[in-house]
């Protein structure tokens, strides 16, 4: 989730008020449009780190479901497989709805983000790394929940296969699952695992960030900092530390989450997967995997494949929302 790491370290840390220069309008017109800014620039941000890991992210859906084209393939050798079958383009397929997803994804997490933190921390008086943690978990379910159809039709088009379309595109992927699927409630397949792994996904990632970020600021605050640019007396971490620390904790939340997520896709792709039958519930999905493909080759199938998406998709995240945020004057 690049635009979510985004999300998360600009909503960690709110930057606290500059003082406003004369004439430059007063703290009114910083504040216009001020969401609209940090929409397009946490969109911006995490379509540029999606299209960056689009080709790792069409090879997890084809090990995770386990296409019979790719199932014998490892990480590596469908990276090479893909291209040889459906052309360069053929690891980019479904991120054209990756895109559509991403920027309502990640503005919806961020706002929700801070209204849960404060509600957390006024109403019942929860602060610390606690109140980030259960902050952190509601705001990626909910951002979940409101943009899970777009997810789901994502899954379909990159699970495809070139000359065994059954989707054309984004629209008319939409059009066959609402009429052959259960109408609305065919877009939500697979939405229980997703909230269940999202959970300790988003917990975990803000508790293991926030934590690392305090220890090592307080510890080694000449070697790790540096004052932030919009107010000298605050310290930040420096950009590489920054990354280290975004992808220890990334990674570790999805060690934790990954056969939730295994379950999602299964349950997403519905009808196009022969044993779909067997694979209706969240429970089913899970006893299936297991039984027929045991832990590491199924409900972990894959999880290398995110472990080397962690940091390309952190560093381009993090490095496009920080140029956003000063292209849009959000410092």
């Amino acid at each position: 989730m690049a635009a979510a790491a985004a999300a998360a370290l600009a909503a960690a840390d709110p930057p606290p008020a500059m003082p406003q220069a004369a004439g430059a309008g007063g703290p009114t017109a910083r504040r216009d449009f001020y969401w609209l800014r940090s929409f397009l620039a946490g969109g911006i941000a995490g379509c540029c780190a999606k299209t960056t890991v689009a080709p790792l992210d069409r090879v997890k859906v084809l090990l995770q479901a386990h296409n019979r084209h790719y199932k014998h393939f490892g990480v590596f050798s469908a990276l090479r497989a893909v291209p040889q079958k459906e052309g360069f383009l053929g690891l980019y397929k479904g991120n054209g709805a990756m895109m559509i997803r991403i920027f309502p994804y990640g503005a919806i997490q961020f706002m929700a983000f801070e209204h849960y933190k404060t509600l957390i921390t006024t109403k019942l008086g929860i602060s610390g790394h606690v109140h980030r943690l259960m902050a952190g978990s509601m705001a990626g379910m909910t951002a979940v929940i409101c943009t899970y159809p777009l997810d789901m039709v994502r899954v379909r088009l990159a699970f495809q296969v070139k000359g065994e379309h059954t989707y054309t595109g984004i629209i008319h992927a939409f059009k066959t699952i609402y009429a052959q699927e259960g109408g609305f409630f065919g877009f939500y397949r697979g939405l229980m695992p997703t909230i269940l792994g999202m959970a300790p996904y988003a917990g975990v990632s803000f508790f293991t960030f926030g934590t690392l970020k305090s220890v090592g600021l307080s510890h080694a605050p000449t070697l790790l900092g540096r004052p932030s640019s919009d107010n000298p007396n605050v310290l930040v971490l420096k950009t590489h530390v920054n990354l280290l620390c975004g992808g220890v904790a990334g990674a570790i939340a999805q060690t934790i989450s990954y056969p939730f997520d295994v379950t999602r896709r299964r349950m997403q792709l519905g009808t196009v997967l022969p044993e779909f039958e067997k694979c209706l519930t969240m429970r089913d999905t899970m006893k299936y995997v297991y039984g027929h493909h045991g832990i590491r080759k199924g409900l972990y199938r894959g999880l290398s494949l995110n472990y080397i998406r962690c940091i390309p998709s952190q560093a381009v995240a993090f490095t496009t929302y920080e140029l956003m945020k000063q292209v849009f004057h959000l410092n």
